[in-house]
């Protein structure tokens, strides 16, 4: 399935460049935003995405010809990756990288709240826009908050407390939230480890395939660093 067209230029403006040019190709490339602040304040040196029809890294652009002399192919390039760019105690990391143009609709649980209203747990405030909350007896059930990367992609994170899991929260509050990306004209993605299970469930719930894409980077080894 190709790309819809606020795919392609939210990966574009993020990455620096789009598509990639085959399925063995690899693509090394820059943005500004490698060295800006992203959605949460911190900066994120490295970002790819990886398609069964080839890949774009994208590095600072001081890096580039370094980091392109590492190999030709994602196999060759990824695990010297980390220490080209002078970080030689983190890993090279590819996740499972979905989105939708058709999520799965339900119920639509949430409330839309600003990040800094007095209901809206911790770990929701470092996102760039307004969140999502679910309520279940007056206790905050499940939240999902949005990356706003750009005006064409908002990356979809959720949440779903203790005590309050098992009951759809996750899969309904990512479907509400999907249908208010593509109303706002972006497209929603989703982000996930390909060990998370849960995780990946969730999205099959509600529209978003794993259509073997995946997202690249790299991460400090402990993940508190």
């Amino acid at each position: 399935m190709p790309a819809s067209p606020q795919l392609s230029s939210h990966l574009s403006s993020w990455l620096g460049a789009w598509p990639p040019e085959g399925p063995t190709s690899l693509i090394i490339t820059s943005a500004p935003l490698r060295c800006a602040p992203g959605w949460d304040g911190k900066i994120r040196p490295v970002a790819g995405v990886a398609t069964p029809d080839g890949a774009v890294l994208s590095v600072p652009e001081d890096a580039v010809e370094d980091v392109r002399r590492l190999g030709k192919t994602l196999e060759e390039v990824g695990p010297k990756l980390a220490a080209a760019l002078g970080k030689p105690d983190w890993r090279f990391f590819a996740g499972v990288f979905r989105w939708t143009e058709d999520p799965i609709p339900f119920d639509r649980p949430g409330t839309w709240l600003p990040r800094d209203h007095e209901s809206v747990l911790p770990w929701l405030h470092p996102f760039n826009g307004d969140v999502l909350v679910g309520f279940e007896n007056g206790e905050v059930a499940s939240g999902v908050g949005r990356k706003m990367h750009d005006d064409f992609g908002h990356e979809l994170a959720v949440v779903t407390e203790d005590g309050h899991r098992g009951r759809g929260w996750a899969r309904r509050l990512v479907s509400q939230a999907a249908e208010r990306v593509l109303a706002d004209g972006a497209i929603p993605t989703y982000l996930h480890s390909p060990f998370n299970e849960a995780s990946a469930r969730t999205a099959d719930a509600c529209g978003f395939p794993d259509r073997g894409w995946r997202i690249l980077g790299i991460f400090p080894s402990d993940p508190g660093a």
